[in-house]
Parts: structure tokens; sequence; C-alpha cells
């Protein structure tokens, strides 16, 4: 049986050996000529496809060889390329090559032809090439149609940066034809008459829908049509970057890569690239899905090791990137869950968490990061399943944020995601006294005592502050505190004290307890205000303050200041220094330029007294004045006047005022003594003359020219410059005898002023003097003296109640009538009339001549006379005369008469009412008869009531010669006045 085997076992290899020779002695002696050649064309790919079989090949006999192509356009001799294609041929085989074409296939005839040669190891004598093939042609105009245009490659694909070969074709060699790219004219070769041909290098990317190529034939002037296509530029495919597999539970790996630029064209010419998964120990391969990441399923096999190709590809190119790893080195874990805080009071915390679980014997390594109050904690701890941590020292009423992730403790790759969780400590009682500063401000019998306080810091506050506590003790008296209670977040508050001393603490409270008490004592002695202030001024750095050491025991300075002392709530600030320190810089946020701050500096005893050592002031920036002054213009001469601004507020200006700058302008342009040229912002001359003490505020600007025009202007200056730029003002000097004019016109003027006004004063006192009122009869006081019988309350004296013992009798030409009310000015007076002075007889022993006047208002008659005289009448009358003058009866119809016709007319003939003095009236008796001893008339200026008689009592009508008479009447023995 082996003997048999071994036969058989040579027999095959005997003959196997005589076939391999006789192919050999075949392929030597016989050519292998490629035959059946056949070539089509693509124009959507612009290529050639050549398909032939070899003749002369045995069967089943396999042979690797070597085909020569050559391609020829428009004529078989313009070749223009010329390959080899090696490949293994079988018996009957057909073979197949692809040849794609710069040129459109459409623009040019293309010519193939072929042949071949042995190219096989086994023959070791040289290669002998067949015979070419026959040309092959290809002509794709035919296949045109009729249109006079056509533009090619249609819808071509290429990559940017790609050279693009343009070509069109025309049927009228006549027409005129012109091509553009995106718009833009191109300039191309002519292949023949029918053809030209335009090479783009470099096209670029410029959408995604593609990019316009287009060609317009015209004759002449006319456009015939345009044709075009579209380029599709795709970007150029990129090889994924950062291509990384990980697995988080050893059964997935996840794989990320970055994929670079989307290749993807619009209308569909090109989708976005794919992506595709290559195991090569396994050989299996998955196509992803997604452009940026893909998984792979781990088997359950005993495989550590992956080698992992990722490929991209698009219609154009094909890109690779290759990982080589272990599978236990590339583990992520997930993310840690359950993360909580037991046991939580104001300085601890535990801290538990859980992980999701791996292969057995996994080992997590975790991190902790704790943050709160601007500070991080880190800390590691390795575990199996769950974890936990005891966070110690934390700061109590304090918000924390921890978080934790884990990695895999042996092959450490990276780590997990964060979980955390926030989590706030507990209060505790705060651990620090308040920062306490005062200001006292003394009244009489009184201190306004202000407190402030700085809030305690989050880290010495230990939780929220919910009030202060000021407890006030009187230090010279025997009484109990007072407590006050002040709300959070408030830091003020004022007291108001009597002049003793007191003691003072404050305190803050939150929910757990109280902090430790500051304590300030205020003193029954006014604090002293009366330190000289000092000037400072402003470092890089802030305000850099010293002052000299305090003998005696001193626990510490304190400096305060305002951050806004313009405004009313100037919101104090102080500092505290130690007691071996004489000096301190201070620097704020709040500090602005222009502003001027006042800085305290006080020394504290040690029973926690405050003294006032010194006072500095200054600006942190200096500024030019803001406002210049008001000047006033005085004592104007001649030759000098005189400028003052003393109302100007020096303390208000952005800088320390140095004093003043006056500048003066004159035709003359000549400077004035003590005057120096300068030159104004706008070029003009004019004279300035400097005024170092601020505190001077007049200047007399003298020798001047009189009758001259000048103009000022004042301004302040400080070390950053003068005040704003303002108008000048004007002022012109008088002339020298216009001034002596003025000092004798206002002396004057202010004398007849005090007159007037003296005479307003005593207006009344005047017109009581010289024009009094006159009396009304219906008021006067003879009333009171008539005791009336039938009517004791009439208040209006009747007629028959006055017995007269004068009367005047007025005359007036008969046929005329007299308006009662007549004025006294449609008459002209020659004379006084109202003024007449009564003569005496001879043999009159009574008292002198006296003056009577006579009331001209109620005397119209005389009025209108125009005179007035007195006519003598005897001494002894008929007794029926005189019975018709004194009658009562007739003197009361008479005045009755006249007065019911006293607003009336009085014809002519008829007897008025006319007003007379009186001389005495009888104190008793019978108002029906004479008195039998009249009193004796007095003077004039003693007379003290006056009366009315009807004037139709008198005698008979007066001469022509007489126009006015008067007839006085006495008693018997008397005379006539």
């Amino acid at each position: 049986m082996a003997l048999s085997e071994v036969f058989q076992t040579t027999f095959f290899l005997t003959l196997l050996s005589l076939r391999t020779y006789q192919s050999e002695v075949l392929a030597e002696h016989l050519p292998l000529t490629p035959v059946s050649l056949n070539v089509s064309s693509n124009s959507a790919h612009q290529s050639l496809h050549l398909q032939w079989t070899v003749q002369n090949l045995l069967y089943h006999q396999e042979l690797k060889m070597v085909f020569q192509i050559q391609i020829s356009r428009i004529e078989t001799s313009n070749v223009i390329w010329v390959g080899n294609y090696s490949t293994t041929v079988k018996w009957n085989q057909v073979l197949h090559w692809s040849w794609e074409s710069e040129l459109p296939l459409e623009c040019a005839t293309h010519f193939v032809r072929i042949k071949s040669a042995v190219d096989d190891a086994r023959f070791h004598e040289p290669n002998f090439w067949s015979n070419w093939s026959s040309w092959e042609e290809v002509n794709v105009q035919d296949s045109l149609g009729q249109d006079i245009l056509f533009v090619f490659p249609k819808d071509k694909l290429v990559e940017e940066g790609a050279n693009v070969t343009i070509c069109y074709v025309s049927r009228n060699i006549q027409n005129n034809v012109s091509c553009y790219w995106e718009g833009k004219q191109i300039y191309g070769e002519q292949l023949d008459p029918h053809v030209s041909v335009f090479h783009l290098s470099s096209v670029p990317f410029i959408r995604k829908t593609g990019a316009d190529v287009y060609c317009e034939v015209s004759q002449g002037s006319v456009s015939k049509g345009i044709k075009g296509i579209v380029l599709f530029v795709s970007k150029v495919l990129e090889e994924p970057k950062d291509f990384s597999c990980e697995t988080q539970d050893f059964k997935t790996l996840h794989c990320t890569w970055d994929p670079g630029v989307d290749t993807a064209l619009g209308w569909s010419k090109q989708p976005s690239q794919s992506y595709t998964l290559f195991e090569s120990f396994s050989g299996e391969k998955k196509l992803c899905t997604h452009k940026n990441w893909c998984n792979w399923q781990i088997t359950q096999d005993s495989q550590e090791t992956y080698n992992l190709t990722l490929i991209a590809e698009n219609y154009l190119r094909k890109r690779s990137v290759n990982i080589l790893f272990n599978l236990t080195h590339r583990v992520y874990p997930m993310n840690p869950f359950s993360v909580n805080f037991e046991n939580v009071n104001a300085t601890n915390a535990k801290m538990t968490w859980k992980v999701h679980s791996m292969k057995k014997d996994f080992t997590y390594l975790c991190q902790i990061e704790l943050y709160g109050e601007g500070k991080m904690m880190q800390y590691n701890v390795s575990i199996k399943v769950n974890g936990e941590y005891f966070l110690s020292e934390l700061e109590p009423a304090t918000e924390y944020m921890a978080q934790v992730r884990c990695a895999d403790a042996s092959h450490f790759r990276k780590w997990s995601q964060w979980s955390g969780q926030n989590f706030t400590t507990l209060e505790a009682a705060p651990s620090e006294a308040p920062d306490v500063w005062r200001n006292v401000n003394s009244e009489p019998g009184s201190h306004i005592v202000t407190l402030f306080w700085k809030p305690l810091s989050k880290w010495h506050a230990k939780g929220k502050i919910l009030f202060y506590n000021v407890v006030v003790e009187n230090l010279d008296k025997l009484s109990r505190p007072e407590l006050h209670s002040v709300p959070a977040p408030a830091k003020i508050t004022k007291l108001t004290l009597d002049q003793r001393s007191y003691r003072i603490w404050v305190t803050a409270s939150n929910s757990v307890g109280t902090s430790p008490a500051s304590v300030i004592v205020i003193s029954a002695d006014p604090e002293n205000q009366e330190v000289e202030e000092e000037r400072i001024a402003d470092t890089e750095g802030g305000f850099s303050l010293s002052w000299k050491p305090q003998p005696g025991d001193v626990v510490g300075y304190v400096v305060d200041w305002c951050d806004h002392p313009q405004y009313t709530l100037c919101d104090l600030q102080w500092k505290n220094v130690g007691p071996n320190a004489t000096s301190t810089v201070i620097s704020t946020d709040a500090f602005r330029p222009g502003v001027r701050y006042n800085f305290r500096i006080y020394g504290l005893s040690t029973k926690r007294i405050a003294c006032l050592l010194e006072k500095k002031t200054g600006y942190s920036q200096e500024l030019a004045p803001s406002d210049n002054p008001h000047v006033l213009v005085d004592k104007l001469t001649s030759h000098s006047f005189t400028l003052s601004w003393k109302y100007y507020s020096t303390e208000s200006q952005p800088g320390f005022i140095q004093g003043y700058h006056v500048y003066l302008k004159s035709k003359a342009r000549q400077c004035h003594p003590r005057f120096e040229k300068a030159i104004l912002s706008d070029g003009s001359e004019c004279c300035k003359y400097k005024i170092d003490n601020p505190e001077e505020k007049a200047l007399i600007v003298d020798n001047l020219k009189p009758k001259s025009f000048y103009e000022f202007f004042v301004t302040p200056f400080t070390s950053a410059g003068e005040g704003p730029n303002a108008t000048f003002t004007k002022v012109t000097t008088p002339d020298e005898h216009s001034s002596m004019l003025i000092y004798i016109l206002l002396p004057m003027f202010f004398c007849f002023l005090l007159i007037m006004i003296v005479c307003y004063l005593k207006s009344q006192w005047i017109k009581e003097t010289c024009y009094p009122d006159i009396p009304d009869p219906y008021k006067s006081s003879i009333l009171s003296l008539i005791k009336f019988k039938e009517k004791p309350h009439l208040t209006i004296m009747n007629v028959s109640d006055c017995i007269p013992d004068a009367i005047e009798v007025v005359s007036k030409p008969e046929g005329t009538k007299i308006q009662f009310r007549k004025s006294l000015t449609e008459t002209e007076l020659t004379k006084p009339n109202y003024l007449y002075l009564l003569p005496t007889e001879k043999n009159y022993s009574g008292p002198g001549p006296f003056i009577c006047f006579e009331n001209l208002t109620y005397n119209q008659a005389a009025s209108d006379s125009g005179s007035c005289g007195h006519v003598p009448v005897p001494l002894k009358l008929p007794p029926s005369q005189l019975g018709l003058m004194i009658s009562p009866e007739n003197v009361q119809k008479a005045l009755e008469k006249n007065y019911m016709n006293s607003l009336g007319e009085i014809s002519a003939g008829e007897t008025s009412l006319n007003y007379v003095s009186q001389l005495a009236l009888p104190m008793s008796g019978d108002k029906d008869s004479l008195p039998t001893n009249p009193v004796e008339p007095p003077h004039c200026s003693e007379y003290k009531r006056q009366m009315a008689v009807p004037l139709c009592l008198a005698s008979p009508s007066p001469t022509e010669n007489t126009s006015l008479s008067s007839i006085t009447l006495l008693n018997p023995g008397e005379h006539y006045h």
C-alpha cells in the first residue's frame, strides 16, 4: 500500500514538470499577442476603457505579463501617453484597463494600441515584445448633435488645487466665442478650427454647488447663445486626526476621531466622506454611521490586543489611520454617582459616592476636589465599589462644592468626568470683635456721637450677622447701662450723650452666639479742634501720612477720612495703625482727581480715649480751577478802579488756589507798573499781574487815563494751571470834572430824598395843621349839652332846640336861581372873603377887635356874591323888628325850610342858611325867651361851637351898593361887631 502511494506521487510530479516544460517551450517560441482589443469611452468620467485577450496561451497556463499601451490624439502620430500595465494572465482571460483623459474626450479623436511581453521569473532569457495591435479610434464628436456650441466636460468632479482642462466645440468656424470662469474671461489655445482648449491651474473651492464656466457665441455684435457647465470642486479629503479607542465596561470599544473638513457637495454630486473600521487580527470590518465616532463590539474571548484601522473615503480619494493597543490599557471609567454628604456640622462633613462595577479585582483611584472661600483642596483615595472621605477643618456657615472623579488605578489612562454636589456647613459664634470708630460733634450741653463699624468678614462672622448690640455705660455717674440693638446690615448709629464720660461696647450677633466686644470711650471734654491743618501731596501709591510719636502709653493710632467728601453722606473710612508706627499710606480706588480729602490722625490711650493729633488735607491729583470769581468794579475814578472778588470760595476748587492772574487790556497796549506783558491762548497781547496770596481778593488798578477804555479778566490758578477762559469785562474811566459834579449832586440827592421821607412820615400832621377837616354839624358835641324834654334820645339837633345869638343875613338878587352846592371854583375871588375884621365902637370898653372866620362851604350865597361886608345897625331896635328877629317860631320855620330845601334850588328873594360862629348857649332857662344876661362874646379864637341860622331872619334886603351884609344882634347895652 505504501509503495502504491509513492508511485502515484512520483507520477504526478513527473507530469507536472512535463507540463511546465511544455509551457516554457511554447512561451519561448510562440508570440503571446494581445487580440480582440476593444476601446469604449465614459464621458462622465472622461476615461477610455480597454479590454482584450492574449493569444496562444495554453489551457490552465498562468503567466506574468506586461502590456505597453500607446494613446494618440487627433492623429496616430501624435502620441500623448505611453504606459505599461503588469498583471498575471490566465488562459482565455479578458483583461481590462482604464485611462482617464485630462482633455475631454468630446474635444478630440483618440487612438489606442497595445503590445505585450512575458515578465515571468521562470524565464531566464530576455523577453521580446509582441507586435503592436492595430490602432483603435475613439471619436465622440459624431454623437454630439447639431447645436452650434458645446462646452466640456459636463459636471466634472475634481479636488481643490487640481488642474482642469476645458474645451468648447463650435460648429461654425465663423462664430466668435468668448469663455468665462466665474464671470472672469479666460483665454486658451485652438486645437483645430472647431475646438479650443482652456487650462485652469489649481482651481479653488468656491461653493458646494460648484463653479460656473460658460461660453458665449456671437457673430459681430449679435449674441447667438450661451452654453456652460458646472465644475464641482471638492475639498481635499483629510486623514482622520486624534483617532482613539477606549472602553468603560470591557464590553464595547468607543472610538473617536476628528474628521476634518467635510467634502460633501451639492446636487448630490458627492456625499460626505464615509468611515470604516477594520480589525486586522479578526478580519472584521464595520461601516460607521457617524462622522466622528463609532462603537466596536468586544468579543467575549480572551483577545486583549487590537489592531484597528480607520478608513476615510469619498469619490476622489481614500485615507486611513491605524492604532494598536492592549484593551486593559484603554479603560475610561464611567462617572461616579450618588454623591452625598453626611454628618455635616460647622467644621466637618463626610462625603460618600458610588462607582460602576468593572471586571473582577478592578481598583479605582478617585480624586476629590473641595472648593470654598476662593480656595481649592485636593484629596486622593483608592476604592473598589463604594467610596467615602472625611472632610475636616472646614469654615462655619460656608458653602462648599465637592466633586469626585475616578480612573484605573492599575493602568492609568484618563480620569472620568466629575460628579459633584454642594453643601453648607453650620454656623458658629463670631470669632472677632467688630472694627468700630466714632465721630463726635459737641453741642451745648451734649455730645452727638455717631458710631461706625465695619461688617465682619465671612471668615470672622461664622454665619449671618442678625444685629449689633451697642451698650452705653456712664463712667461719671452710677447708672444702669443702656442697650441699643441695631439690625444688620446697618453700619452706623447715632447717640445723644450729655457732657459726661461714657464707655461704649459694640458686639455682633448671629443665630449661634455673640462676638467679642469692641470698646471705645467718649471723654467728657470736647475734642481739640484747634489743630492746624497741613497740606500734603498724593504719590503714585496714595497719600503718605506721617505724624510725631506721642509720649505716654498709646495703644495705637487711627486715621480717618471720607471717600466722598463732596456728598452729605461722605462714607467715613478709617485705618488702624500700631502703636510703634508714625506713618502710613492711604490708598483706595475711591480717590478721584480734583477732590479734596481731609485726614484726621488720632491717638488711642490705654483707656480707649481718642485724642486728635494732626490734620492733613490734599488732592489725589490737582486740577485747574473749575470756575472764575465774580469780580466787582468799585471806586471807579478817572485814574483808577478797584477789582474785588471777596466772595470767591477757594475751598470748593479742584486744587489748592495758589493765587490769581489779573489780565488787563487797553488801547494804548502799554503795561502799567506791576503788570507784565502776556500772550493769551488766542494769540492776543495783554498785561498780566500775578497775585501770589490766595486770600488777597482785591486789586487797585491805578495810573489810568481819564475817559479811557479798559478790559480786565481775573482767573485763579493752581499747580495744574489757570481757570477756564472767559470773556473780558469792559470798564471806562470817567472824566476828571464829572467826578466833582457827582460829589455835589449826590449829597443834594440824598438831602432831597431825606426831606421826602420826613414829609411822608409827617403827612398826617401837615394835613391837620394846614388844612384840617371841616367839622360835621350833625356830629357836633353841642348835642350832648342840650337837654331834650320830649325826645331825650334824639341825636340830631332841631332848629327849635337852638337859640341863636347872632344872625348873618345874606341877600340875593331877585330873578336868579342859585344852585345850593355850587362850587367855589366857578366864581373868581379877588380877595379872601371868608376872613374879615369886626371893628369896635369908640366908647367900647370890651375886648379889642377880633377876627371872625366864615365857613364858605355853608355860606353858599356869600361865596356866589364874591364879597363879604358888615352893615352897622342901631344900638336899639324897634320892638317889632326885634321881635321878628328873635322870635323862636320864625327861627324854627326858617331853619326847617332851609333844611328841607338844602338839596334843591332857592328862588331869588328867598333867604338861605348861613353857617356862622356861635358865642354861647344859655345854660338854663326857656328856649323861647331871650336871655336877660347875655354872655359877652369872647375872642374868635375861643369859639367852641357853631350853628346854622336862617337868612330870612335878617333885616330888609340890602341896597344896590351892598351885595352882602352881615348883622350881628346883641343885647341892649352891648356893642355890635
